[in-house]
């Protein structure tokens, strides 16, 4: 299977697993040994500021943090815009990318914009492909809006409506399918 970095694995509405029921999840890395993304859709009620504040000024003052996924929930991931994609840990697309670890004083002024994660996704070697076949997951390219959206809680929704009339039914399904 050619690498999925970069792209959006939008949940079907068959995937009924809680850690990823209505979730669009950014790919950072895909490879033989397995796939990294975060969830992009699940923000939580903490402030940056008062949940990493080391991490507040390259998030913003009133950013919140989000679900990155259930893999190490006590961990951070910044995902950013950078002026460069050269200065990304891990470059994902375009400009926007991952950094690990402590930021580096000369790539802070070169942040554009950047999000908070608590915890990732990941999936085994063999896993993600596993899932793909039985159609638990939608692909479609990550666009710098999707990652950096005002509106979380809609994402989902948005983009299995941009993926066409064939997902407009799917793109109104409830969360909890016996509300509807």
């Amino acid at each position: 299977m050619k690498s999925l970095k970069g792209q959006l694995l939008i949940s079907s509405g068959g995937l009924f697993d809680p850690n990823f029921r209505h979730t669009v999840v950014l790919i950072g890395e895909h490879g033989a040994d397995g796939a990294v993304g975060v969830v992009l859709n699940r923000a939580l009620d903490d402030l940056v500021a008062d949940a990493i504040p080391v991490l507040a000024a390259l998030a913003g003052p009133s950013s919140r943090v989000f679900e990155g996924g259930p893999v190490q929930p006590a961990g951070a991931v910044l995902v950013a815009e950078f002026t460069h994609p050269g200065l990304a840990d891990v470059p994902v697309f375009g400009n926007v990318g991952f950094l690990v670890g402590e930021v580096a004083d000369d790539v802070r002024p070169r942040i554009v914009r950047a999000r908070v994660f608590i915890g990732h996704a990941g999936w085994g070697p063999g896993q993600l492909e596993r899932e793909m076949a039985e159609r638990s997951w939608i692909i479609d390219p990550a666009r710098e809006e999707d990652v950096f959206t005002t509106e979380p809680d809609l994402l989902w929704s948005r983009v299995v409506r941009r993926k066409g009339p064939k997902y407009e039914l799917m793109s109104r399904m409830p969360f909890d399918p016996g509300m509807n």
